[in-house]
């Protein structure tokens, strides 16, 4: 046959940080982590952690060993970057193998640092995030002329696209949802080498196949179904009758080989099924390099302008599909709001339908609360120097190699005070480190994960609030001595996060119009703030915050503090995520922190 078979992997967890150590900027951040023990099945084997992070990173090992048993090349993975460091951190063995199988076993693919959700950001943001996605995988790619990419949840819109491509002299395959295409010429284009054109510059992209991919990620087909519906269901006739390779292209999470006791061995069987029909299994970057240096044949205007489809803005490979108008995924499930009609949604929690309205909340507070921070960063570096914004941009790229320090360590590649400051050097590095680790636990604290769940009292949106807090506090108490004008409003912005529910009336949340009409009622709104611990009655937002905030604030504002809220309720215990509930917790009720 033709045809064949590739699946791209993503590797991502954002972590089970409870609280931030101070730290001086010379240095990686340090931190805490949740006591939540949890453990895993694979196969026969019970993987154990004191969180859940901990006990995927052990995970990573099985999944690992699998992919070294595929054929070189037949799949692409990429590890967002603070969880290849993590397992760095706490696996160094583990870290190690990884490393050997983006070498030598699968097709190693960038993506971007802390997995935002790209087009949320700012410019400025993508823009140093994208250079240090390519700069933090230069040790895995650097010997090649085309690479894939891989956007955190696929969130794309043509200015974000643009931004990637021009952050490298690479080629670039985007690696998509075929749900987020418009005007595709099914079924020839569908499994082609298709072109994007993105703000000025063109690359190739795929989208998956979501339903075969959905089907083995969650557990709807056996081997034998899968096998019969890629080398059956998904044959291009046409490319068979002429001899043109086409791809079938699916991707899922890395957690996908680990949902069930034997999803690794049933993906192995699937992958020798479709050998023994005759499917080659080949990664999308590797098929896309085989058709443009013609070992594969090419229809005619394949990889070219002929063949150029465009992306929907906003669109994404993990939405809410059943509330789609237009057939095509969007980021409603991150805004909480359909941009169609500008609509806030709901969906189920518990048993009971709770409002969305607080995702568009959230997102509009750490807008304003990225650009502070940038802003206080920023103005400090140029009030000591003549740098521009280039050149402060070159110096957040390049400090990424103190902050994952021991990665690029691995490679001898230069993490010398000299380098990452040169681009900045008339400043103190003792002002300019410290102002780059603000800046990275800002950038730390725009996981996406705490919007893509339905309930907001969660382990991650903890871990945001508690980042942003540390980053807002560090640079308050920069500005206590250098201006104290900013140090106030800096302080104002931080208690945007104490008194998040507050924001339904600063926002005008109320004005909005809900998909069913309660969406955006004062009741819906705060019942979508109520915690799920026992012991605390703050909402998540306002009892992260807290729980940095009783630790770091200055002894005045503490004391300020301590008069409005009772801090013996900053607690790091959250509610579970509804997606890990298959993990067999030992508090089962709660996302708990134990002290010890």
């Amino acid at each position: 046959m033709f045809q064949k078979f590739g699946y791209h992997f993503h590797a991502y967890q954002p972590g089970d940080i409870i609280y931030i150590h101070d730290g001086s900027g010379w240095d990686p951040i340090k931190y805490s982590e949740r006591l939540s023990p949890v453990s895993l099945r694979i196969r026969d084997i019970e993987v154990k952690g004191r969180n859940w992070t901990r006990a995927i990173i052990k995970a990573y090992e099985y999944v690992d060993d699998t992919l070294m048993l595929l054929k070189k090349g037949s799949v692409s993975v990429d590890f967002e970057p603070f969880t290849l460091y993590m397992v760095l951190r706490y696996k160094p063995k583990i870290y190690g193998e990884i490393v050997e199988t983006f070498q030598n076993y699968v097709e190693a693919v960038p993506t971007v640092p802390f997995h935002p959700i790209m087009p949320h950001l700012s410019i400025f943001e993508q823009k140093i995030l994208a250079k240090v996605s390519f700069d933090f995988y230069e040790p895995f790619i650097k010997d090649k002329s085309v690479v894939g990419f891989w956007l955190p949840e696929n969130v794309i819109t043509r200015k974000t696209a643009g931004i990637i491509t021009e952050a490298t002299d690479k080629g670039i395959v985007f690696l998509l949802d075929e749900r987020q295409f418009v005007g595709l010429n099914l079924p020839q284009a569908k499994f082609s080498c298709n072109t994007y054109k993105c703000d000025g510059r063109t690359a190739f992209l795929f989208g998956r196949d979501h339903q075969l991919s959905d089907a083995f990620a969650f557990n709807t087909l056996d081997a034998e179904g899968l096998i019969r519906a890629v080398a059956e269901g998904r044959v291009d006739v046409f490319k068979e009758k002429e001899g043109i390779p086409y791809l079938v292209f699916l991707s899922s999470d890395l957690e996908a080989l680990l949902s069930n006791p034997q999803q690794l061995d049933k993906f192995l069987k699937w992958v020798k099924g479709l050998k023994e029909k005759g499917v080659e299994a080949v990664n999308a970057v590797e098929f896309v390099r085989k058709k443009l240096s013609a070992e594969y044949k090419c229809l005619e205007g394949e990889c070219s302008e002929q063949f150029r489809i465009n992306v929907k803005d906003y669109s994404s490979w993990s939405d809410y599909y059943d509330l789609s108008i237009d057939g095509r995924t969007s980021d409603m499930r991150w805004t909480g709001v359909r941009r169609e009609d500008n609509k806030v949604i709901n969906r189920w929690h518990k048993g009971k339908k709770v409002s969305q309205l607080w995702k568009f909340a959230l997102t509009k507070l750490f807008r304003e609360l990225n650009r502070a921070v940038r802003f206080g960063v920023m103005d400090l570096i140029k009030k000591y120097s003549n740098a521009d914004d280039d050149s402060i941009e070159e110096f957040l790229v390049r400090y990424a190699r103190i902050f994952f320090r021991e990665h690029y360590e691995y490679f001898d590649l230069d993490t010398s005070v000299d380098y990452v400051t040169e681009p900045i050097k008339d400043v103190d590095p003792a002002l300019s480190l410290k102002l780059g680790r603000i800046y990275y636990i800002m950038l730390l604290a725009n996981h996406s994960c705490p919007r893509f769940w339905e309930n907001i009292d969660t382990r991650v949106t903890f871990g945001n609030v508690v980042a942003i807090s540390k980053a807002l506090i560090e640079l308050i108490e920069i500005y206590i001595e250098e201006n104290s004008e900013r140090a106030n409003f800096l302080l104002l912005e931080y208690m945007k996060l104490l008194a998040f529910p507050q924001l339904y009336y600063d926002y005008d949340l109320f004005r909005m119009q809900g998909l069913e009409g309660w969406e955006t009622s004062e009741e819906a709104w705060f019942a979508s703030l109520e915690s799920e611990v026992p012991n605390s009655k703050y909402n998540v937002v306002t009892r992260a915050a807290l729980y940095i905030g009783k630790e770091d604030l200055p002894q005045d504002i503490r004391s300020a503090i301590e008069s409005l809220y009772d801090l013996k309720q900053a607690v790091a215990d959250t509610g579970h995520i509804s997606g890990e509930r298959h993990g067999e917790w030992e508090n089962k009720e709660w996302c708990e922190h134990r002290s010890v």
